[in-house]
C-alpha cells in the first residue's frame, strides 16, 4: 500500500524517509555549538548528501536558533526544512515564522507521555496531556501542511495511553508520528513491538508516517532503529557521526549502510548518496572540533584498515573476504600526494570541491591557498588529510571575535618558556608576552592575558595528521565554563602553533555559547 504525504506525495511501502537532526539534537551536545554560517554550510552538505528532512533547530530557544532556521529555510533547497516546537502556542508560532521562507516546511511539536515525565516534568494529568496534543497539533496544522508530533519518552509510555495519544495527534492533523526512545532505554524487541502495536491498534495509523528517533545510551540506537523499521516505521531520525544528547543519536551513516549492505534483511530504499558520507562526516568533525573515534563504523579511520596477517592475506586475494562494503561506496579514497608548491589556485579550488567543501568565496580561497603554499614549502609531501586539516583553520571556521595572527616561543630544558603572541580581537591587533611551564603553557597564558576569561582547560590532546616527522600536529582543546563545554581544534606543522589555534577556536565557540540561551533539555 502507499501513503500520501503532503511533502512526499504517494510513498511506496518500501520507502524510508531519512530525517537528520544533526543541527538540532546533535548541536545540543555539550561542546557542539555552531555559528550561523557553519550551520548553513552543514545544511547544504546534508542536502547534497540526500537527506529528506533537515531539522534545522529549535527556533524559540534563542535569537541565534531562530536566525539559523530562518536562513536555512530561505537558502537551502531540496530537503524539507523542519523546526522544533514544544506543545505551546509561542513555540509553534515562532517555528512557523522561522520556516516561512522554506520551499518545503515541517513543524515538529512534542510533549512527554510517560508516567514519569507527566508526573515530575510536566506535572500534568494524562487527560490534560491529550488535550495539549490536540491543541498543539491543530495550531501547527494551521501554519503548515506537514506536522510531525513526538511522544517524548515514548518507549517508557504505557502502550494503551501511547495509542490514545497517537490517535489524538492523527485526529488533529499530524502527518508524521514519532515515537522516540528519548533516554536510550529500549531494546530492539521493544521497538518492534511498540511500532507494530501502534500500526495495528490506532485508527488512521496506516495513513501517516511512523518515525523512530533512538538514543544510544545502551549502544543500541542503530539496532533499535532497524527494529522499528521491521515494526512499521518509515522514517528514521538520527545525526551524522551519531552526535546528540548524552551518548548520542542513531548514526545516520550506520543505519543507511546497514540497509544498503543487507538488502536481504531490509528491502527498503532511501535517497542517500552514500559516496558523500565521509566528506559530510569530516565537515561536521572539523566544524565542531570533535573527531570520531578511530574504530567508528563507516567513517572511523580504521573502518577499512587491516593489520592482522590473516586478514591482509585474505584482502590481497579478494577484498570481500574481510570487507562487507567497499571503501569508495562511502567516500574513502587512498590519501596520495595530491598537490605541491607549484600547484595553482585553480587546482587547489578543484581539490577543495572534491573534498566536499564546495564553492568558497575569493577571500577565504585566497587565505586557504596562502596557507597551503606555506605548508607546501615546509612539508616534503602534501596529502589530502593535510589539506583537510589546513582548511579547518581557514574555510570551515569563522573566528568572529578572536583571530590568531603570530606566535614566537622560546623554550628548552633550562628555565621557563616564553611566548610572544599576537591576536586580533574585535578587529584590533594586540600582542602579549608570557612565561609558562613549557611552550604550550606559555602560549595559553598569553591568550588569557590578551583575552581574560574564567574558562578552565578540561582537555588538551595532540595527534599527528599524517605519519611523517614533518607532519602537521592536530591539537584539541576543551574549555569549560559554567557548565558549558566546547572543543576547539588546530593544525600546524608547529605543535605549539597548533595548540594556540585550537585554544582560540575553542574560545570563539565559547563566546558563541555565552550569547545563546540553552534550549530546554529534550531529545524527542
Amino acid at each position: 500500500m502507499t501513503i500520501t504525504h503532503p511533502n512526499f506525495g504517494a510513498m511506496a511501502h518500501d520507502r524510508v524517509i531519512i530525517f537528520d537532526t544533526t543541527l538540532r539534537d546533535g548541536e545540543q551536545s555539550p561542546g557542539f555549538s555552531m555559528t550561523l554560517s557553519e550551520k548553513v554550510r552543514m545544511a547544504e552538505a546534508l542536502a547534497e548528501l540526500g537527506v529528506d528532512v533537515i531539522e534545522a533547530g529549535f527556533p524559540i530557544a534563542s535569537n541565534d536558533d531562530f536566525a539559523a532556521v530562518k536562513t536555512i529555510a530561505e537558502t537551502v533547497r531540496g530537503p524539507v526544512i523542519c523546526g522544533l516546537a514544544r506543545a505551546s502556542p509561542g513555540d509553534i508560532v515562532r517555528a512557523a515564522e522561522a520556516l516561512r521562507g522554506a520551499e518545503r516546511r515541517r513543524i515538529h511539536t512534542f510533549i512527554s507521555t510517560s508516567p514519569l515525565h507527566m508526573k515530575y516534568k510536566l506535572r500534568m494529568e494524562p487527560e490534560a496531556v491529550l488535550e495539549a496534543i490536540t491543541a498543539s497539533v491543530t495550531l501547527a496544522r494551521n501554519h503548515a501542511d506537514d506536522v510531525e508530533w513526538s511522544a517524548e519518552d515514548g518507549t517508557r509510555t504505557d502502550i494503551d495511553f501511547l495509542c490514545r495519544a497517537v490517535e489524538a495527534a492523527i485526529a488533529a492533523g499530524a502527518t508524521t508520528i514519532n515515537i522516540p526512545d528519548t533516554v536510550g532505554y529500549a531494546v530492539p524487541a521493544d521497538l518492534r513491538r511498540i511500532f507494530s502495536t501502534v500500526r495495528e491498534r490506532v485508527p488512521g495509523a496506516d495513513g501517516v508516517i511512523l518515525s523512530a528517533h533512538n538514543h544510544n545510551d545502551l549502544g543500541l540506537a542503530v539496532a533499535n532503529t532497524l527494529a522499528a523499521i521491521d515494526g512499521g516505521a518509515r522514517q528514521v531520525e538520527g545525526a551524522i557521526n551519531g552526535i546528540g544528547e548524552r551518548a548520542g543519536n542513531c548514526s545516520i551513516e550506520e543505519v543507511v549502510m546497514a540497509m544498503r549492505t543487507r538488502p536481504d534483511a531490509y528491502t527498503f530504499v532511501n535517497g542517500i548518496e552514500t559516496p558523500n558520507i565521509l566528506k559530510t562526516s569530516r565537515l561536521l568533525s572539523t566544524t565542531t572540533g570533535f573527531d570520531v573515534q578511530p574504530n567508528k563504523a563507516i567513517v572511523g579511520r580504521n573502518a577499512f584498515a587491516h593489520e592482522s596477517g590473516i586478514h591482509q592475506d585474505g584482502m590481497l586475494k579478494n577484498a570481500a573476504t574481510y570487507e562487507i562494503m567497499t571503501p569508495d561506496s562511502v567516500g574513502w579514497t587512498k590519501s596520495n600526494l595530491v598537490l605541491g608548491k607549484h600547484s595553482g589556485r585553480a587546482a587547489f579550488r578543484d581539490k577543495l570541491v572534491q573534498l566536499g567543501y564546495g564553492e568558497i568565496g575569493d577571500n577565504r580561497l585566497n587565505e586557504a591557498f596562502r596557507r597551503f603554499k606555506d605548508l607546501a614549502d615546509r612539508k616534503k609531501t602534501v596529502f589530502e588529510d593535510d589539506i583537510i586539516a589546513l582548511i579547518d583553520e581557514t574555510v570551515v571556521r569563522d573566528h568572529e571575535r578572536v583571530r590568531f595572527e603570530e606566535l614566537e616561543v622560546r623554550s628548552g630544558s633550562k628555565g621557563p618558556s616564553t611566548a610572544n603572541l599576537v591576536l586580533t580581537i574585535d578587529g584590533v591587533r594586540r600582542s602579549a608576552r608570557a612565561q609558562g611551564d613549557g611552550p604550550v603553557d606559555a602560549a595559553f597564558r598569553a591568550i588569557r592575558e590578551l583575552f581574560p576569561h574564567e574558562a578552565t582547560l578540561a582537555l588538551f590532546s595532540i595527534g599527528a595528521v599524517t605519519p611523517e616527522t614533518d607532519a602537521q600536529a592536530r591539537c584539541t582543546v576543551r574549555l569549560q565554563e559554567n557548565g558549558r563545554l566546547v572543543d576547539g581544534q588546530g593544525a600546524d606543522t608547529d605543535t605549539v602553533v597548533s595548540a594556540a589555534l585550537a585554544y582560540v577556536h575553542a574560545l570563539n565557540k565559547l563566546l558563541v555559547k555565552r550569547e545563546r540561551r540553552e534550549p530546554e533539555a529534550m531529545s524527542a
